[in-house]
């Protein structure tokens, strides 16, 4: 279809109505800030006005540190109609990695919310959200009409940051034209007559959370912003507001579902579609999920920050997706499964306008990664006999137990089979004889009476003998990343630690 936008900071279709609600603000619940399409296109002018008037070199690279909020949505739109680059940080990161980022992206200006201030405003320039005085950001960006500036060929709009989790992030530069392709060829454009009611509470920082933000008023629907997830108010705000489309990190929702005290009562009847992504997914969490929410059509999906928020889509035929299928490849976009043993399995590449030109002066990186256009992801894929694919590892989690090579995702799928256990993560842990070993973190159904033994008894008998996992521990809940991702790294050194120790809680003589 062809893109009515030019430029990322300037989504709004105006042919809806100006005056329709596009954004509720819940940073304080009890006192939710609704702005209309209008407001929010005069709130993104003030922004792109005052950085106009800055004096700036041209394509400087502008960061946000703060949490959800209308301000963080007014100035990253701002910042890209102005022609500028936005440059969203993981506050969640620490202070060195945070001054690495600043530097590596050599940031001009930084919008903070006050509890960043004072660490961003000893390594650059700040405007402060929560200022009310002269310099504060509705002193010096007051609303105003602005003109948008039409961007270059192949100009970029935002940089995002990776994780990190394996190494320093690096800076991921995305252009007005790829994320303007990726919005027009996945998401249908607005409905004068109807509105979609949409809910984010993962970090916009986060390619996950900073795409639903643009699907939302590029479709002209309401966009209720919490500042980060917490169970009961996102419950609260998924019935309270008719939420009808939630694109979510599947950790957000087991811990969602694993509530029914917080869900009961409360009228989700409203809620049409659940899109989990950016995390792996089990059969028994999509289960649970399903029971909670028995009306919403429940989608795993797939994306990367490199190489677009989504590759997958429906079956041109109308076949429905499997549990965990990504989907079927979309028509114009090319992805195919490289190094595998078969042509059906492999490692992920993809081609598509929405790929990165290279990651932000790493040459040797994107000589890794990049060739002809084509991404490679690192992730490890399988597809089936209709063509649907289904996420399998990661490459580089992927480790080698007793000659055998072992995804931490399939041994969790696994264990998830249990009818007691809620939910799973494991790591591998190093052992002289085997080279690496599976261990295994474990939360148990509420009420449960699951052991340790138990569940390495379930993997043998129910998977190969290679996979189970060696160590078991049962803990109450598994930690977060910041990306509302389970912390992987957080666990592995638990796992050395309880090793160092001796203390896994595990009574089981299974030996492998």
């Amino acid at each position: 279809m062809p893109i009515p936008w030019n430029n990322l900071g300037d989504v709004i279709d105006r042919s809806i109505d100006p005056a329709r609600p596009a954004i509720v603000d819940l940073r304080r619940p009890d006192q939710p800030v609704t702005y209309s399409y209008a407001e929010l296109d005069r709130a993104s002018g003030g922004v792109a006005h005052y950085l106009s008037q800055a004096g700036l070199p041209a394509g400087a690279h502008i960061a946000i540190a703060a949490l959800n909020r209308i301000e963080f949505i007014a100035a990253y739109f701002g910042i890209m109609r102005a022609g500028f680059v936005a440059v969203p940080l993981n506050i969640k990161a620490g202070a060195e990695t945070l001054a690495y980022v600043i530097a590596d992206a050599d940031i001009q200006l930084a919008f903070v919310d006050g509890p960043r201030r004072t660490a961003l405003a000893a390594l650059v320039p700040i405007v402060d959200f929560d200022d009310q005085g002269p310099a504060g950001f509705a002193a010096v960006a007051p609303p105003a009409a602005f003109a948008t500036v039409p961007p270059a060929a192949d100009q970029v709009a935002q940089m995002l940051y990776t994780s990190g989790s394996t190494g320093r992030p690096k800076g991921v530069p995305l252009t007005h034209a790829g994320q303007l392709w990726a919005l027009a060829t996945i998401y249908p454009p607005a409905v004068p007559d109807r509105q979609d009611h949409y809910l984010v509470a993962q970090p916009f920082f986060h390619m996950n959370g900073l795409f639903v933000l643009k699907r939302a008023i590029a479709g002209g629907a309401l966009l209720v912003v919490l500042p980060a997830f917490d169970v009961a108010p996102y419950a609260d705000a998924l019935a309270r507001y008719g939420i009808t489309h939630v694109t979510a990190v599947p950790t957000m929702f087991a811990r969602l579902v694993n509530r029914p005290e917080v869900l009961a009562g409360r009228d989700f009847s409203a809620l049409q579609r659940i899109a989990l992504a950016s995390a792996p997914m089990t059969v028994a969490l999509l289960d649970r999920i399903q029971a909670a929410f028995p009306a919403a059509q429940i989608a795993h999906g797939y994306g990367t920050t490199e190489a677009g928020p989504a590759v997958f889509g429906p079956h041109p035929d109308g076949v429905p997706t499997p549990k965990l299928g990504l989907g079927y490849p979309l028509g114009n976009a090319e992805v195919r499964l490289t190094g595998g043993a078969t042509p059906d399995d492999g490692i992920l590449q993809m081609r598509n306008p929405a790929v990165m030109h290279g990651y932000h002066g790493l040459p040797e990186k994107n000589a890794k990664v990049l060739a002809d256009g084509w991404y490679d992801s690192g992730d490890v894929m399988r597809r089936d006999a209709e063509g649907f694919y289904y996420f399998v590892g990661r490459a580089d989690d992927m480790f080698v137990c007793s000659g055998e090579n072992i995804y931490p995702g399939e041994v969790e799928k696994l264990i998830e089979t249990h009818p007691d256990v809620r939910q799973a993560c494991v790591v591998p842990l190093p052992d002289e004889e085997r080279s690496q070993m599976p261990v295994a973190f474990v939360v148990a159904r509420e009420g449960s009476a699951l052991t340790a033994e138990a569940v390495k008894h379930h993997a043998l008998a129910n998977g190969p003998g290679y996979q189970h996992p060696r160590r078991v521990a049962l803990v109450a809940e598994l930690p977060w990343a910041g990306t509302n991702k389970v912390d992987r790294h957080a666990l592995l050194q638990r796992a050395r630690d309880l090793e160092a120790r001796g203390e896994w809680q595990t009574h089981a003589t299974v030996r492998g």
